[in-house]
């Protein structure tokens, strides 16, 4: 087992390794580094995030495909669809995720715009020592409207005890700004708060690395490794989550 200090200059060496250029054409933040327009780029990395889980590739394709569908302008898309385009959005899927969810997520995206003022603003407003509150009151107010009880397990909530690993990703992506992978056009939530996305191969590196006991994947889960990742970094402590990633999937640590 490495010291704390060894530790340390390991895993930001690991995060040196991989936040780099070269980590973005084959994951999914690919995706809203199309965009230009900020909403644009908001839109696609929840859209993307939700449909995170499995082969890198396979995600990359279904979101391109999906961005297609939305003519490549998502917010355009949200705000000014007819009925008849959302309709036919029915034959998207990718896994469990199929075209009645995206159809809700589309009319809950254009509520949230036109009646909640944005995304960041729903994010940015019940910050606390990390963002549990914050993505429990966005998924509070996401559901809101009329919807499908399946299309819940697709956004979910932290203070229910999920480990909420992708929109943990989606936060890192638009709230991080280290002028290479991550956006950073999230100007209202401090990097500090941010969590590190946990998933199996995040966990299981934590895990091997002595910086994590739990050993479930679930929100006390992130909680004990966010008190480790912030004493070694308090102002950017999710950049560590490109050292466990890399380790897990990319090295097979």
């Amino acid at each position: 087992m490495l010291h704390q200090d060894e530790l340390k200059d390991f895993l930001e060496l690991k995060t040196i390794q991989y936040n780099n250029l070269n980590f973005i054409d084959l994951d999914p933040i690919s995706i809203p580094h199309q965009f230009s327009i900020k909403e644009d780029i908001e839109i696609s990395a929840f859209l993307v995030a939700t449909i995170s889980w499995g082969n890198r590739k396979a995600i990359v394709k279904s979101a391109n495909d999906l961005m297609a569908k939305l003519g490549n302008s998502p917010f355009d898309f949200i705000i000014n669809a007819t009925n008849d385009q959302i309709d036919k959005l029915s034959d998207f899927y990718y896994r469990t995720f199929n075209g009645s969810d995206l159809s809700y997520f589309i009319l809950s995206l254009r509520n949230i715009y036109t009646n909640h003022g944005g995304m960041e603003k729903l994010f940015a407003g019940n910050q606390n020592n990390n963002l549990f509150e914050s993505i429990s009151h966005f998924r509070n107010v996401f559901f809101e409207l009329p919807h499908e009880k399946r299309t819940m397990k697709h956004v979910s909530d932290p203070l229910s005890g999920s480990a909420s690993k992708r929109l943990h990703m989606m936060l890192r992506w638009l709230v991080r700004d280290d002028h290479i992978v991550d956006l950073g056009i999230w100007k209202q939530i401090k990097p500090s708060l941010l969590s590190c996305p946990l998933d199996v191969h995040s966990g299981n590196t934590a895990r091997k690395l002595g910086l994590l006991k739990r050993k479930q994947n679930d929100a006390k889960a992130v909680s004990e490794l966010d008190d480790i990742l912030r004493f070694f970094d308090p102002k950017d402590p999710a950049k560590y989550d490109f050292a466990l990633f890399g380790l897990g999937v990319i090295e097979n640590f």
